[in-house]
């Protein structure tokens, strides 16, 4: 896989979905990149890349919220869930922590997103890099991305 950036930039165009690039300094927590967005935390889709017993899975949250890693395991059927580490999202999702994106669909995992996401008419994610944000309407991205929409998050 090339770059990620390249890649869900490449998607949005051939999709002919409108979307704003930010360029900003590096961010690595939700609240520094809603600062240098200029948006709310809730605007802010936080892509978490988790194990889910054997499985890769990709839940997107709100900035403002935690993961319910009890109700996402209730809801899955499974047993173990943890965090996946800086070595596995290098080797998944081809970037640093911080910088995970919200497109499973793309690197062939299976991928959800919380309900509340979906309140906001705008919202913006880190396009696996840190420097950079896309910015763009929830409806564009839900036509392309077309993620199981869950809740998860507290």
């Amino acid at each position: 896989m090339q770059d990620p950036y390249k890649i869900i930039t490449d998607f949005l165009d051939q999709k002919n979905i409108p979307f704003e690039i930010i360029e900003h300094e590096p961010v690595y927590t939700s609240e520094q990149a809603a600062n240098v967005r200029g948006l709310s935390l809730k605007q802010g889709g936080k892509s978490l890349l988790l194990k889910a017993d054997n499985n890769f899975i990709l839940v997107i949250i709100p900035g403002d919220k935690r993961l319910d890693s009890k109700k996402l395991k209730k809801l899955m059927g499974i047993r173990n869930l943890r965090f996946a580490n800086p070595e596995e999202v290098k080797e998944v999702m081809k970037c640093e922590v911080g910088a995970c994106y919200p497109f499973g669909n793309l690197i062939g995992i299976k991928m959800m997103v919380d309900r509340l996401l979906s309140r906001n008419e705008v919202i913006s994610f880190n396009p696996g890099v840190h420097n950079k944000s896309i910015k763009m309407k929830w409806k564009d991205y839900f036509e392309a991305v077309k993620p199981e929409l869950i809740e998860v998050s507290i």
